[in-house]
């Protein structure tokens, strides 16, 4: 196997924080290696200095055995590197073609894009996916999984990918489509093209590299054969000690059934995606929702939190009638969501990580005459970033710098510290390390056995063993109602499939 890709020394101060430190990695051409690491462990830092987007201190990058500067993203593509990253650049109101053909200078003509060629292109490169969305669809209107794919399309447009990165690709895919993600990197490095695979998903980075690559604070803890490690040795690489397994603890020594019902919905619907949901969520419950992509999940989980309104049902938070007529109304009664897209619908990036974590209390953070308080907010802003872990230089810094696991922490601890009646979780761990994962879920245990009734929605079905209960959706309806003890991944898998109907 050809060496493609080698990094020697490579290192990246941000003030006084080394975000990399002599870091070195080889990728073979038609092979795949997967980058590990905690969130803030340098897994961004090196991908946008490949990308051309940050230029490093010191270190060397050769490709082909040659040295190469990488001063701007067109650097990177004329070297044959393409990125899809975990926060997907796609311009939502251009149609998926559209998005597909940016950059490629392969249907130019006399400046211009040509229509045509570009379209051929792209139904030649969805035939390889074997992908199912529409190229004149915006993107906008496509499901996660499916915009992944139109990012992803966008890389093979180009002739001449040598090696393509992608982070956190099956965060949002059901099993099948993350089978049929592994197929299509197979394909591709059949054909010499190089991946760098990076994910938090410890048992399909096993599956699916050749190599794994372990970062820890910045440094290299080392380079191992995929097929000579286990899951619990590579735990222990990225976290530095032992992780306890996850499992179900109820928050209560009352059944839930015996517990106040925070929230009752009954025959909310709204086409084309919920068709007659009926849910309880009880008091110091936590309630997994299930399913595969395109069950409607999402979709009711913006209704509950004002996002959409249902066209016909009723729902009732704490024995009241409750109908919100916005995301604001639904905060003010005490239902807060953590959305699935965090950089688009719960951050302001430009913004500081202060201001982002007292944005849903901000009137505690006001001075008498109405102003907002920095220093108030800076404070509040500290104790939460000790007490989720989150890894800053400081609160004032753009929430856009951190790595996308940090992120994720400020959506939740922003809501977290409102204490909500009712928390919305969708995708939770999406991005966030498996150390990480485990104070998140310590977090949502201490709320729930505060009163507050929580729901998490999660495509890896092996996190849904700590709920309570899995509501299963199938097809916009809620199809069955399992219980700890049954909520394997497996189960719930086939019940996904499955054609009956909770009673």
């Amino acid at each position: 196997m050809s060496e493609l890709l080698a990094i020697d020394g490579l290192t990246k101060r941000f003030g006084g924080i080394a975000a990399l430190q002599d870091v070195s990695l080889r990728l073979g051409a038609g092979s795949v290696l997967a980058l590990c690491g905690a969130n803030g462990a340098g897994k961004s830092t090196l991908v946008r200095i490949l990308a051309g987007v940050e230029t490093p201190d010191a270190g060397e990058i050769r490709i082909d055995g040659e040295p190469v500067t990488i001063a701007s993203p067109q650097d990177a593509t004329r070297l044959g590197l393409n990125f899809i990253h975990q926060e997907l650049n796609l311009v939502p109101k251009f149609t998926a073609l559209q998005n597909m053909a940016l950059g490629y200078e392969g249907a130019a003509r006399r400046g211009l894009l040509d229509r045509r060629a570009a379209r051929r292109r792209a139904k030649e490169v969805v035939g390889r996916l074997g992908a199912d969305f529409d190229l004149d669809a915006p993107v906008q209107d496509l499901t996660v999984s499916q915009r992944w794919m139109v990012s992803l399309g966008r890389s093979l447009m180009r002739e001449g990918a040598r090696v393509i990165a992608m982070d956190e690709p099956t965060a949002s895919f059901t099993e099948a489509e993350a089978e049929r993600l592994f197929s299509i990197i197979s394909d591709l490095t059949a054909d010499g093209v190089a991946v760098l695979y990076i994910s938090h998903r410890l048992d399909e980075v096993l599956h699916v590299s050749h190599d794994v690559t372990v970062l820890r604070n910045g440094k290299l803890v080392g380079t191992f054969a995929a097929d000579e490690i286990d899951r619990a040795r590579l735990t222990r690489e990225i976290v530095g000690q032992e992780v306890a397994e996850l499992e179900a603890i109820p928050t209560s020594e009352q059944p839930v059934e015996a517990r106040p019902v925070v929230l009752r919905a009954r025959d909310l619907a709204r086409e084309p995606r919920v068709h007659g949901v009926s849910l309880d969520v009880h008091a110091g419950e936590i309630l997994g929702v299930a399913g595969l992509v395109g069950a409607g999940r999402t979709e009711v989980a913006r209704l509950l939190f004002g996002a959409d309104a249902p066209t016909s049902g009723t729902m009732e938070l704490d024995g009241r009638a409750y109908a919100p007529r916005s995301p604001y109304d639904a905060i003010r009664r005490g239902v807060a969501l953590v959305p699935e897209e965090r950089r688009s619908e719960g951050l302001l990036l430009r913004e500081s990580v202060a201001f982002n974590i007292t944005l849903a209390t901000a009137k505690e953070s006001r001075r008498g005459g109405g102003l907002l308080s920095p220093r108030r907010a800076r404070a509040i802003a500290r104790e939460m970033v000790s007490r989720f872990g989150i890894k800053v230089a400081s609160v004032d810094q753009p929430v856009g710098s951190l790595s996308g696991g940090n992120q994720q922490k400020v959506v939740v601890s922003k809501y977290v510290r409102a204490a909500p009646k009712l928390l919305i979780l969708d995708e939770p761990t999406v991005g966030v390390d498996v150390g990480a994962r485990g104070e998140l879920y310590a977090i949502i245990r201490d709320l729930a056995e505060a009163g507050a009734a929580v729901i998490v929605i999660s495509s890896d079905f092996e996190e849904l063993a700590f709920c309570e209960r899995v509501a299963v959706m199938r097809e916009g309806r809620v199809t069955a109602m399992v219980d700890a003890a049954h909520a394997t991944k497996d189960h719930l898998t086939s019940l996904c499939y499955s054609e009956e109907v909770a009673a």
